[in-house]
Parts: C-alpha cells; structure tokens; sequence
C-alpha cells in the first residue's frame, strides 16, 4: 500500500463530497498526513449576473468558507492533525487537478463521483472526471 503524505479532497456540498471527506480522513488518519479541503467557486456561473449584485462573489466565498470550517473541525476531531483550507475561484474542472493538487503537491486526490450539477455533467462533463483525466497524482473517486 502507498503511503500519502498530502491528501487533497475536494468537498462543495454534495452527500458525494462528504462520502469522499469521510474517506480522505480515514487515509490521512492512516498515513499522518496533511489533508487540504478545498472548494473551487465556480466563478464562471456567476459572471453575468453579478453585474446586477455585486455581494454575490463575497457570500459565495463566505458560503465556501463556512462550509471548509465545518469540514476542518470534523477532520481535526477525527484525529487528523494537519489539516489546511484552501478556497478558490475558477473552474472546478481545471482549478482542482491543474493548479490545487500541483502548489499543494498532492499524492492523493480525493473527490465524490458526481457533485452538485448534473446539468453541467450532461454538457461539459464531469468534474470528476477531469479530475481523473488532468490530476498529476493518483486519484480516488468515491461513490
């Protein structure tokens, strides 16, 4: 069995997210490793239309925020010792397997089967499927 020192697991709110946070933990418990949470806002979806509402980006990002710190308390009372949030902006698809799991050098990326949007899955595919596809370590797809 590999051993991970830096497990990234990427959460937005979905029961299939929470499944893949659960099972990052328990490897990160496992292994001692660092875990980053992450939460990519898809800045895209929201472009046009905080033209009209300009609060919209910042309760996104407060909304990111609350969510990650549910998440860190539930890891660091679980027992995983290293843990650290990242909230960012872009596209989940590129943002996550691109860019996250590159900086934070990830050896393990942890993300739910299918997310919130099943519409952007029919049109553009699923994020994690990019993830799979463009992730630069090995990839952990929780049903």
């Amino acid at each position: 069995m590999a051993l991970y020192k830096k497990i990234l697991v990427a959460v937005d709110g979905s029961d299939e997210a929470k499944k893949a946070f659960n099972k990052a933990v328990n490897i990160a418990k496992k292994n001692e490793a660092t875990l980053m949470i992450t939460n990519v806002i898809d800045s895209r979806s929201f472009a046009m239309v905080e033209a009209y509402d300009r609060t919209l980006g910042e309760r996104a990002e407060a909304q990111a925020n609350e969510l990650i710190d549910v998440y860190v308390e539930e890891a660091k009372k679980a027992g995983v010792t290293k843990v650290i949030k990242n909230v960012a902006y872009g596209s989940p698809r590129v943002k996550i397997p691109k860019d996250i799991a590159k900086e934070f050098e990830a050896d393990l990326l942890v993300c739910g089967a299918t997310g919130l949007s099943a519409v952007e899955r029919f049109l553009i595919g699923s994020v994690s499927e990019s993830i799979v596809r463009f992730a630069p370590c090995s990839v952990l797809v929780v049903r």
